[in-house]
């Protein structure tokens, strides 16, 4: 036995090996990119890549996480940075890392005061709208780089109007070698295992060893220096720390989502299970740290955790396998990463995008009729109003689009599937039997602070348009537990249908909502609370008999 347990371990440790290399070799070209789109140095990109490798494989769950610099986190970056109006370079820098730093901090928080879930608010056609419309932001802002032509706008259709108004004056060659890049890209997405993006790279590097691409209008990446980095902190004034820490919910957002979507559906597709809470604290540890090093935010990419899974990972040392060749490529690899050719950065970008800017997502949700205009407002408000600015008016059509769904309750009446004793919707049901004197009624969302005002005014109008009704009986079977809101608004019903001479029951009540209100109003409520709607309409039953 023992042999075959060293060459299981065995196997599982070259599986690693290869995803890691694999993985090593898709987040380089990537940290080159998304260091861009943040408008920080390449150093900032491989520092965050590598702490969010280590800091997942030490404090998360999956093994195929792959935790490192998004580009819909480095996007949102750039817009927070840009909008409080940086002096130079240097505070902008400071500006970024402290953000990721209070990012990291208030995520880390979240996890452990369990309001992980709080993200589910932000519903799924705000996050589709928002990611085609930044998907159409940061490529807008790659075609520059793209055609070798200079601009000074910064939003998707100044750009747009720039390039056109600038297009003779762009490189050809630049255009030719990104087009060329693309094209390659595509094509050797018909072998998955194979690191196309950093062999694309590699073709551009040694394009301009044996080319003098300057010479052709085709910028290269520049010098690049990479310095150990040491932990500190920005030195920043408390306000402006402050304000940074309101302004991270947007980045905190938008890691939890696409972090939690793609370790999740992982996890799900291998027959695994993961806790919100250790994914969230890990996130939250490893931006802090990636913050407190000079690094750009970190979340667990679709891309590269499928990418790491597809390359046969079995366990969280394919991450730091991946670690370890990252930092071993950027130490020996320095001068010739400065050498690629700016275009092939735009394409390697494009590439990584274009499965964002599929509609796909948006289109389906006009043809099911169902929240496309929640979805289109999202886009168009990132569109119009830059990245920061869209994604909290996103964030806030979602909580409005919440409130009205709460503020126009659902309320069915409920009758007796023949004599099944099982109580069903009567509008779906009309053949069910009614009770006499006796309405039942069922909210179709829980009763809090937000829903029980609308929830119970809808059912004494319900109870005021059939005059001979004597007992209202209300099942929360949708109701876990109830706040101090709800709980007193039902003690004030209880005593206001008891001046009208009628009775409320309340059925399919659960434990902690029977003692809560027990404890709140016991003469009110004794008696008057039931497992199932039958036994409450049998108590029913019982009172309208004595009335």
């Amino acid at each position: 036995m023992k042999p075959k347990i060293a060459m299981v371990k065995r196997q599982f440790s070259i599986g690693d090996l290869v995803a890691g290399l694999s993985v090593a070799f898709i987040l380089l070209p990537e940290a080159v990119a998304y260091a861009a789109i943040a408008h920080l140095p390449i150093q900032a990109a491989i520092t965050a890549a590598i702490v969010g490798l280590i800091c997942y494989a030490c404090l998360g769950g999956s093994p195929f996480a792959v935790v490192a610099p998004t580009s819909s986190a480095a996007a949102l970056l750039a817009a927070v940075v840009l909008s409080l109006h940086p002096e130079n370079p240097q505070i902008a820098a400071s500006l970024g890392v402290a953000l990721v730093i209070s990012t990291g901090a208030v995520l880390f928080l979240v996890a452990k005061l369990g309001l992980g879930g709080l993200s589910a608010f932000v519903s799924r056609p705000v996050l589709h709208g928002f990611s085609f419309a930044l998907a159409i932001t940061i490529v807008t802002k790659q075609l520059p780089l793209f055609f070798g032509i200079s601009v000074h706008a910064s939003s998707p259709v100044p750009i747009v109007m720039e390039l056109l108004e600038h297009c003779g004056e762009g490189s050809i060659w630049a255009t030719v070698i990104g087009l060329v890049a693309l094209v390659l890209l595509k094509v050797l997405k018909r072998w998955p295992n194979l690191p196309s993006v950093f062999l694309v790279l590699v073709a551009g590097i040694l394009l301009s060893e044996n080319f003098n691409l300057s010479a052709m209008n085709v910028e290269l990446v520049g010098t690049v220096s990479i310095k150990p980095p040491t932990l500190s902190l920005p030195d920043l004034p408390l306000d402006q720390w402050l304000q940074l820490a309101e302004l991270s919910l947007g980045l905190l957002i938008i890691i939890v989502a696409e972090s939690w979507g793609s370790i999740r559906s992982l996890a799900l597709s291998h027959g695994m299970s993961v806790e919100a809470k250790q994914e969230l604290s890990a996130l939250g540890i490893a931006n802090l740290f990636s913050g407190l090093l000079q690094g750009m935010p970190v979340g667990a990419g679709f891309t590269g955790s499928s990418a790491n899974e597809a390359a046969g990972a079995k366990t969280k040392l394919a991450g730091l396998c991946a670690a370890v060749v990252l930092l071993l490529m950027a130490i020996f690899g320095q001068q010739l990463i400065g050498t690629i050719p700016e275009t092939l950065v735009a394409a390697a970008v494009i590439n990584a995008l274009s499965h964002a800017l599929n509609p796909k997502a948006l289109i389906s949700l006009w043809r099911l009729n169902r929240d496309q205009y929640l979805a289109t407002a999202a886009v168009i408000a990132v569109l119009a109003f830059g990245v920061l600015h869209g994604m909290l008016i996103a964030i806030c059509l979602s909580l409005v689009s919440a409130i009205r769904s709460f503020s126009k309750p659902v309320v069915r009446e409920l009758a007796e599937l023949d004599d099944t004793r099982d109580y069903v919707d009567l509008k779906n049901h009309p053949t069910a039997k009614k009770h006499g004197q006796i309405l039942i009624l069922r909210p179709e969302e829980p009763l809090f602070f937000a829903s029980v005002d609308g929830i119970l005014t809808e059912a004494n109008k319900r109870l005021l348009a059939g005059d001979d009704i004597d007992v209202l009986i209300v099942s929360l079977e949708e109701s876990a537990d109830l706040d101090s809101t709800a709980a007193e608004c039902l003690a004030e019903f209880s005593d206001q249908l008891q001046q009208q001479q009628k009775l409320l029951l309340l059925a399919r009540v659960k434990d902690p909502i029977s003692q809560l209100l027990l404890n709140l109003a016991e003469i009110k409520f004794k008696d008057k609370m039931f497992w199932s709607v039958n036994d409450a309409v049998i108590e029913a039953k019982k009172y309208s008999q004595s009335v």
